[in-house]
């Protein structure tokens, strides 16, 4: 610390630091309290102007009486407790007045003991009274063998306080002042004492910022730095899974079935709980925790019974591989269809293995081979035509090759050395949580490394609690869950979002506090890391953070895919690489936004518009999207961010959206759509787009606009209207019609 502040330069002249502010303050130095800083001119200045002599030994013989004073305030039921400071100060100023340890030690003695203690030891020297005397002779054994005991603690703490001394303490922004004492080792009084020299009051629970512990720190000869709180729980993660305890062994896949909604998923994974649990188990099945474990040649896997792939990327997207291996199902009857693609594009982005369920083979019409011939479209050539993805041909309905699919997934899994250590503290993801009646807030975790045990105290997210009760997927209270088990708890504080992770710590009070700290200062840190978006796509480069840029298409029909696709992979140059992870045909959905938030991609959208569940998350997870009308437009936007030129000069804001509900013909020959405004407002001169299943069919002007017989220039969302579109008569009874207007803008780059 290059400026000495006030307290510090009083403590040198031993004098109290509220006089010394008026003595500064009299030698022209202005300060306004004992925190003040003072410059090394003005420090310099006053060591030559003030000298030590007799208008400081008044202030010498009050800090020399200091130590009384607590005593004399301090209440009465501590009275004899505290009364022995001032004793021993005494007993210790009589010792140095007599100069001898001897002399010192039979004072003190002479302290403690009552009048009539000087007749009892010539007694005992002369023989008389032995017994009564006795106890006397113990008390003061046990005095010395006591001394020697401090005096070897004290020399134990000195050498551990110098060891300690060379060390950076990291400590959060706001701490008590307990937590410090806990951190640098220190006993609390330690703290509080300086804290009191320094002039500040302070209680062991009252909290303390960074630049005051780090005074304090200095004080006590202790470094430290700063650690900001919302990486804490990040960093306990991060040093979880770095460190490996030598213990690990084999644990149990955890597999995820995904597939078309037609397909027969539900039927197999239905087909794979009921063959695969004893009789005793078959009905207990009561409790729904989103898994369950089945055993197959005396080996587990866990299945993950989450609906949709939102749940997946979700996980995925907070950091968490969840799943180990994924089961892609297609329907041998049907092929490969559009949710087929999206579950591939999804297991990939997880980076999880594939094996394919080609399901219904028993099914008329059923065509193996066609569905191979289809995957490999996709990058998933099988094993018979010299690829690396195993496909097992399977009938749900009727149970065919089940077991043999389950075997594929142990080869598989045995193949990746899937290992965990279950003596250390359990660590872990959220599968699903609700409020349930009677138990409070639960959640379904699956436990991926350690053990989990009744008692525990979790932090996952901004939520915290102690494990109250804990449910297998059996619904049979258990004690303990090791890896890759899936159970039900209760006890926490609130509803965890799904794909969380959750670790063990030390204490309630430590999760609490580390939960609280994350809600003041950032909901949801895992989802605060910048997203990609053409405006700063250049910015990004130049920093060298992008190397690979991610692109989802959604287009109106394949061919315009496809065209997007070619063009944009020939902007490849030597140093970004343009990935398309995903291209399908039809509207932006919620399920395209959390691909994105995943793979941290840019959405493009052609001739499509994104629902009302995708803008919001868009704007959630701060994913760019971007929609187009002309395929050239698209590729130049992209390039024109690489090269740092782009620079649009408009941007869309929609003003309002209206559903169809009834079409009538006029005289004319117009088409006029009877609305209901749903959003916003639908202004006259705006511009407008016919929306067909989330497919732009018309792009135009308004032609009329009406309420009842009466033209108006806007209608409210909550209102009927007519709608007559300049030069389009094809609106059909639930289109959406959405206005917009485009808005001059100045972009930064």
């Amino acid at each position: 610390m290059s400026k000495l502040r006030v307290y510090q330069l009083a403590n040198e002249y031993e004098i109290p630091s509220k006089d010394f502010v008026g003595i500064l303050n009299k030698h022209n130095i202005p300060v306004k309290n004992h925190m003040s800083a003072l410059t090394e001119e003005q420090v310099e200045n006053f060591r030559k102007s003030y000298k030590k002599g007799a208008e400081n030994e008044k202030p010498q013989e009050k800090a020399a009486q200091k130590p009384k004073k607590p005593a004399e305030q301090k209440p009465a039921p501590k009275k004899e407790k505290e009364g022995g400071a001032p004793k021993a100060a005494e007993a210790k100023a009589k010792n140095n007045a007599k100069g001898g340890r001897d002399k010192g030690h039979q004072a003190s003695q002479g302290e403690q003991r009552p009048a009539g203690g000087k007749g009892k030891k010539q007694k005992r020297q002369n023989g008389g009274q032995g017994q009564q005397n006795q106890p006397a002779k113990v008390r003061d054994h046990s005095k010395k063998g006591k001394t020697a005991r401090s005096v070897y603690k004290k020399m134990k703490d000195e050498k551990k306080s110098e060891k300690l001394k060379n060390q950076v303490f990291e400590i959060p922004e706001l701490l008590t002042v307990g937590e410090l004492a806990e951190i640098l080792d220190v006993g609390a009084t330690e703290i509080i004492k300086t804290l009191m020299m320094a002039g500040t009051m302070a209680t062991i629970n009252q909290q303390i910022d960074y630049d005051t512990a780090e005074i304090v720190a200095s004080e006590l000869g202790y470094e430290v730095k700063a650690v900001k709180m919302e990486d804490v729980v990040e960093k306990l993660l991060e040093e979880y899974d770095e460190a490996s305890t030598g213990n690990e062994v084999k644990r149990p896949p955890v597999v995820t079935v995904m597939g078309h909604v037609d397909h027969g998923k539900t039927s197999l994974l239905d087909r794979i709980r009921k063959a695969n649990v004893t009789a005793g188990e078959a009905g207990g099945i009561t409790q729904h925790i989103g898994a369950y474990t089945v055993t197959i040649n005396g080996e587990s896997i866990t299945f993950i019974d989450t609906p949709g792939h939102e749940a997946f990327t979700a996980m995925r997207s907070r950091g968490a591989q969840i799943t180990d291996i994924a089961i892609l199902v297609v329907a041998a009857d049907d092929g490969v269809m559009p949710q087929t693609v999206e579950a591939i594009n999804h297991a990939k982005a997880a980076g999880v293995p594939i094996i394919v369920a080609i399901n219904k083979i028993d099914k008329e019409g059923a065509n193996p081979e066609r569905v191979k011939q289809e995957l490999t479209e996709h990058n998933l050539v099988v094993e018979e035509w010299g690829g690396d993805v195993i496909a097992v041909p399977v009938s749900a309905k009727k149970g065919e090759n089940i077991d043999t699919l389950l075997e594929m997934v142990l080869l598989v899994a045995e193949m990746g050395e899937l290992v965990a250590d279950p003596k250390r503290a359990a660590r872990g993801s959220v599968i699903e949580a609700q409020v349930k009646k009677g138990k409070g807030a639960t959640a379904s975790l699956l436990v991926q490394q350690g053990t989990l045990h009744v008692g525990d105290s979790i932090i996952s997210g901004t939520t915290y609690g102690k494990v109250r009760t804990m449910i297998d997927d059996k619904g049979k209270r258990i004690k303990k869950a090791g890896p890759s088990t899936p159970v039900e708890i209760s006890g926490l504080s609130d509803i965890p979002a799904a794909g969380d992770d959750f670790i063990v710590l030390e204490s309630e009070k430590e999760a609490r506090q580390l939960a609280e700290k994350r809600q003041e200062m950032e909901k949801d840190a895992r989802q605060a890391k910048m997203r990609v978006s053409l405006d700063d796509l250049f910015s990004r480069i130049q920093d060298g953070q992008i190397q690979d840029i991610n692109i989802i298409i959604k287009a109106d029909v394949q061919g315009s895919i496809e065209a997007i696709k070619q063009s944009l992979e020939k902007l490849n140059t030597e140093d970004v690489r343009i990935n398309v992870i995903h291209g399908a045909v039809g509207a932006v959905n919620e399920t395209d936004v959390m691909l994105a938030s995943t793979s941290n991609a840019i959405i493009i959208g052609f001739n499509v518009r994104p629902d009302k569940n995708a803008v919001a998350a868009a704007e959630a997870e701060e994913v760019d999207i971007r929609l187009y009308r002309v395929i050239y437009d698209a590729i130049e936007d992209v390039k024109k961010a690489m090269e740092g030129m782009l620079a649009p000069e408009f941007v869309e804001k929609v003003t309002g959206s209206a559903e169809v509900r009834e079409v009538f013909k006029i005289p004319n020959g117009s088409m006029i759509a009877g609305s209901y405004v749903t959003d916003g407002k639908i202004g006259r001169n705006d511009e407008v787009r016919i929306i067909r299943d989330g497919i732009v069919v018309y792009e135009g002007e308004i032609a009329s606009l009406r309420r009842f017989k009466d033209d108006v220039k806007e209608v409210a969302a909550g209102y009927e209207c007519g709608i007559g579109i300049d030069k389009f008569n094809d609106v059909k009874v639930g289109d959406v019609i959405e206005t917009f207007v485009m808005e001059a803008v100045a972009r930064e780059l």
